[in-house]
């Protein structure tokens, strides 16, 4: 006897909560199924479903026409009324045949991970402006010579930082002749332009790889709106302990140095305001207003140069760290130099109060804060720091003057930098970042006779019982002197207190003028020194020895005669370096004697000269 038994399984109405492992899923990312039924539940609990839901799937039968119709009908705008999530292409699945289901899970994940809807506008059919926007900063900061193109290095760089893995050379001009045949100028001297590079990202979302692009964005900084993350912009691994510093260490002014040379087109050393713009065409906004002009150094048409945008990186870094490091990030530090974080480039030194105990450091830059009255010189003194005299200093207008003026000075031989600070004379109380200085300078009128009371005032009340080291600024010393209405003159007041006698100053003088232009390069400085009428009239003189005789055809055979020629020319190149050499080692120094004596003796007391240095040597000669 045979029995049969028919057992008939009803499906559920409401599937149980499903959880699919990350490591089983292509992108490593794990997925929480949930179901709803409208049979067993209502429309506020959906409602509330799909408020916690990354990525939606409406299922219908495709044998039941009512099923199909309430899609549109139904399902969809109640979804778009309670969610924007994007859209996505209808999918043929079977669960009774297990068609395409891990497909389907596959591209609800894809859907989150890598939304279309930011990047393209499928009824438009093209990107978006803010993903070009986007992308086209990631060609600029990719395009390492500045070019307008993409070459081979470039294209395999990019593609290392961004997917850990080059191109191969078929591979990549596999990749520009689908460019060639689909846009014109898409690809230019065998390289890729942005238009083509924009080509590519376009093809990459139409064929549905949106990751391609998303990888791309994401390395590069950029959240799910386009927008540079936070977490990029300021990294969290910066820790800065109280009372320290921080500076630029030396891959960062390699860093910076690229910069510089990918935008100085015309290799001028100084950046016109072409050349800076193009350079901070990849900021958000233009982060150094025309008060930066009166902060560092700039040649005589008024452009930043070399040294000058060196000096406000390093000023920036030292003032505002989180500012920096945000600077870094639109440029793409972290990229370029293959680091973590744009925090790589930073250094964090340690508390002053150490180095005293210590007596050595490593810091390479000091802080100088000028005190005194209105009126008392102390813009002019930061003006002339820069190498501007009273004649430049008439044409600033007050809107662009600035408080800070830095640049370089040497210290045991070694170039540091030096930054000063205008303090406001209208405090009460002095701030703490006021009173945290390496350095301060008290200046005064030497033609008003009101004009030391203030110095000595503020001295007494904030830094006679500190170890900072001070010093007095006689300003205005072209004018009249005249007696000061104090109880001390100003000699026996520093004499009193062990400080050095009041330092003469003038910027009204028309011998005050900035150091040599570029302070970057033994080519600059060969440059500088062949151009000059010193060698221009030593070379003239040469020439005319040697030429000025009869050559006969018989001089031309003469040994004696080409001797007098090498030894000639021997002699000129050995005085030609010695006098480079003295050109170098005065490259430092400012017209006013005054700067050379800004660091004074009780402070150059911590700094030994059996010091070991941190020496970055992107300011060495190459």
């Amino acid at each position: 006897m045979t029995c049969v038994m028919l057992v008939i399984q009803l499906v559920p109405y409401r599937a149980e909560e499903i959880t699919i492992p990350a490591d089983v899923t292509p992108e490593r990312v794990p997925t929480h199924i949930v179901d709803y039924s409208e049979a067993e539940q209502t429309d506020e609990q959906l409602s509330s479903e799909i408020s916690k839901a990354n990525v939606i799937c409406i299922v219908y039968a495709v044998n039941n026409k009512k099923s199909i119709e309430k899609v549109t009908s139904h399902w969809i705008p109640l979804i778009n009324d309670n969610t924007d999530k994007d859209s996505s292409l209808p999918s043929n699945c079977s669960a009774k045949n297990l068609k395409n289901i891990s497909e389907l899970f596959y591209y609800a994940q894809k859907a989150v991970l890598h939304p279309t809807g930011p990047l393209y506008c499928p009824e438009e059919k093209r990107m978006k402006p803010a993903c070009i926007k986007a992308l086209t900063r990631i060609f600029k900061v990719s395009d390492l010579d500045n070019d307008g193109i993409l070459n081979d290095n470039e294209l395999n760089f990019f593609q290392r930082a961004c997917f850990n893995d080059p191109l191969a050379s078929q591979a990549l001009e596999d990749v520009k002749n689908v460019v060639r045949k689909n846009v014109i100028d898409g690809v230019c001297d065998n390289g890729l332009t942005l238009k083509g590079f924009l080509f590519l990202h376009t093809l990459f979302i139409q064929r549905g790889r949106h990751e391609t692009t998303w990888t791309v964005l994401r390395r590069f900084g950029y959240d799910n709106d386009l927008e540079l993350h936070q977490d990029y912009l300021f990294p969290l691994t910066l820790k800065m302990p109280p009372d320290c510093t921080t500076e630029l260490n030396h891959n960062a002014y390699l860093f910076l140095q690229s910069v510089f040379d990918k935008h100085d087109k015309d290799r001028d050393c100084a950046l016109s305001p072409e050349e800076l713009k193009d350079l901070f065409d990849v900021f958000p906004y233009m982060p150094w207003g025309l008060d930066v002009n009166n902060t560092v150094c700039t040649n005589d048409e008024g452009w930043i140069t070399y040294q000058g945008y060196l000096s406000q990186w390093t000023l920036t870094t030292y003032l505002d760290v989180q500012r920096c490091l945000e600077y870094l990030g639109y440029l793409g530090y972290s990229i370029i130099s293959e680091q973590e974080s744009q925090a790589a480039a930073i250094t964090v030194m340690r508390d002053k109060k150490i180095d005293l105990q210590k007596k050595q450091t490593q810091r390479s830059v000091f802080r100088c804060n000028v005190f005194g009255d209105n009126g008392s010189g102390k813009s002019g003194f930061l003006q002339a720091f820069l190498g501007r005299n009273l004649t430049r200093q008439n044409i600033i207008s007050e809107e662009h003057m600035s408080y800070y003026a830095i640049s370089t000075a040497y210290v045991y031989g070694q170039e540091k930098y030096l930054m000063l600070h205008e303090v406001f004379p209208d405090f009460d109380v002095l701030s703490d970042a006021d009173q945290a200085c390496d350095i301060v300078c008290l200046a005064y009128d030497a033609s008003n006779p009101h004009s030391f009371e203030y110095c000595a005032r503020a001295f007494k009340q904030y830094f006679m019982d500190t170890k900072t080291p001070c010093m007095m600024i006689a300003a205005k010393s072209d004018l009249q002197e005249t007696k000061q209405l104090y109880a001390l003159t100003p000699l026996e007041f520093c004499r009193k207190h062990k400080m050095p006698p009041p330092q003469a100053f003038t910027c009204n003088t028309a011998d005050l003028h900035a150091r040599l232009r570029c302070n970057r390069c033994t080519f600059c400085h060969l440059q500088n020194f062949i151009n000059s009428e010193l060698v221009q009239t030593g070379k003239a003189k040469l020439y005319t020895a040697i030429l000025s005789r009869h050559v006969t055809q018989a001089d031309l055979k003469s040994s004696t005669f080409w001797l007098r020629v090498s030894v000639g020319a021997t002699v000129f190149a050995v005085l030609g370096f010695a006098m480079y050499r003295v050109l170098l080692k005065q490259r430092g120094s400012n017209a006013n004697p005054t700067f050379a004596r800004l660091v004074p003796k009780s402070f150059c007391a911590v700094l030994p000269t059996t010091m070991v240095y941190g020496v970055n040597p992107s300011f060495q000669l190459s």
